[in-house]
């Protein structure tokens, strides 16, 4: 008999009006997204604090690899949305089990690869970089033993993906919820060896954070099977090429995106290990709009993949403009803070006056940056729901990599601003490539 969860899920994206869908959609999505952005920040606003400039320069930096890893999970999940949220618009939800069945044991494996990788190329990564040694051996420490628990953090974005292309974002949220409220406890007592923990400095940071979110992703498997949204018994491998054929370009370029913030820590780092850990600090805190940003996106991507498996193409349409608008009144309101109170929220990390001036001058500038990047990643989410992403991220990868000889041309004329401002003004230019390609509709073509 089929479970009464299994009853309500197909196509519960296509019907009703629109806007509370996407509010019910977003909200719990949104604070997903809050959940993932808090690990890498607990971490850092700990070391900060409790170890100094050099360790929170050390975290920063290493993130750029562990940005790669994320990026290349979201292969999975973005993919995995695309086909699981069709097949559920068509009303086969077991087609839908049996897919993302075959995309978390493919995740997992995956994670492994990566992660293998990550350990053998970790010197040459901060080599790159060209960082302070104590900054590289700090770095070095806290990206090891991130990587342990990499196939775990893999298997959890597919497994998010099964329950948001269900429509359920409930699930996920709490799941994450439950690991980050661990983890704000756990990283301090493993950073400096309180009570019975040992003192292990920022390895500490990067256990407490791996440990909770492997912990989530058993608990989720264990759920998402009794509801009968994954079936692990028998696989959909043939799916998989479709879900890495969609997931790929966007996952691609998050890579990229990684590593030309590495290659953009060279130029940073002419500048001294404040301006390093001022540009780790910007990335986190400008991530509060993308929380925001990458909430709404997933739920624009759940929504066209229904409505368009549904075949109504016209409803997608509108919800993706209206998820767009509702974004907008968010990143507005973080983008105003950013120009208005920037040393106060730098120094939330630390009290160094090296950072905070050159954290606050990265916040001003990227401040411009929040309504591209609004209308750039969640056209970007609704164009992958569609499953048309080679083209937009051919586009965006052309700007992105623009970055690199724009900071080595404007930091030679006006400094370190040289380098925010690379990075502000892609961003913006992204974001109006990706509202072309959602208003041409080259997109409705796209099978499934």
């Amino acid at each position: 008999m089929t479970p009464p969860t299994l009853a309500r899920t197909p196509g519960t994206l296509t019907v009703g009006p629109l806007r509370p869908v996407i509010l019910k959609l977003a909200a719990p999505a949104v604070a997903m997204m809050a959940c993932h952005f808090c690990f890498n920040l607990i971490d850092a606003v700990w070391v900060g604090r409790l170890i100094g400039p050099a360790a929170l320069a050390a975290v920063s930096t290493a993130g750029f690899y562990v940005w790669v890893l994320l990026s290349l999970g979201e292969m999975v999940e973005v993919g995995l949305i695309a086909v699981a949220s069709r097949r559920h618009g068509e009303g086969r939800p077991d087609a839908a089990a049996r897919v993302a069945g075959a995309a978390v044991l493919f995740a997992v494996v995956a994670g492994i690869v990566v992660s293998g990788v990550g350990l053998v190329l970790a010197d040459s990564l901060f080599r790159m970089m060209r960082v302070p040694v104590e900054v590289a051996s700090l770095g070095r420490a806290y990206l090891d033993t991130w990587l342990l628990g990499g196939p775990l953090v893999f298997g959890f974005f597919a497994l998010e993906a099964t329950f948001r292309a269900s429509g359920d974002t409930r699930t996920p949220f709490l799941l994450l919820m439950a690991s980050v409220l661990l983890s704000v406890g756990l990283d301090p007592l493993l950073i400096s060896g309180t009570g019975p923990f040992p003192r292990l400095g920022v390895e500490g940071a990067a256990l407490a954070s791996v440990m909770v979110r492997g912990g989530g992703f058993l608990i989720g498997i264990v759920i998402a099977f009794r509801r009968g949204l994954l079936r692990l018994d028998t696989p959909d491998w043939r799916a998989v090429p479709t879900v890495l054929r969609i997931g790929a370009p966007l996952s691609l370029a998050g890579v990229l995106l990684s590593i030309v913030y590495m290659w953009l820590t060279r130029y940073t780092s002419r500048f001294g290990t404040a301006a390093l850990a001022a540009l780790g600090v910007g990335h986190k805190v400008e991530g509060v709009g993308f929380i925001a940003i990458s909430g709404f996106a997933l739920s624009a991507s759940a929504l066209v993949g229904q409505n368009l498996g549904a075949g109504q193409e016209a409803r997608a349409r509108q919800a993706a403009w209206l998820t767009v608008g509702y974004c907008l009144a968010v990143t507005t309101t973080t983008a105003l803070a950013f120009l208005a109170i920037p040393a106060t929220i730098v120094s939330v990390f630390t009290d160094d006056p090296a950072v905070i001036a050159d954290g606050s001058l990265y916040l001003r500038v990227i401040a411009f940056a929040q309504i591209g990047q609004t209308f750039e990643i969640i056209l970007e989410g609704a164009l992958a729901g569609a499953g048309y992403t080679l083209w937009p991220q051919i586009a965006s990868t052309t700007l992105t990599l623009l970055r690199v000889p724009l900071a080595a041309w404007w930091s030679g004329v006006v400094g370190l601003l040289g380098v925010w401002l690379a990075l502000s003004v892609t961003a913006v230019a992204r974001g109006i490539a990706m509202t072309l390609f959602w208003v041409r509709g080259a997109w409705r073509a796209t099978a499934v």
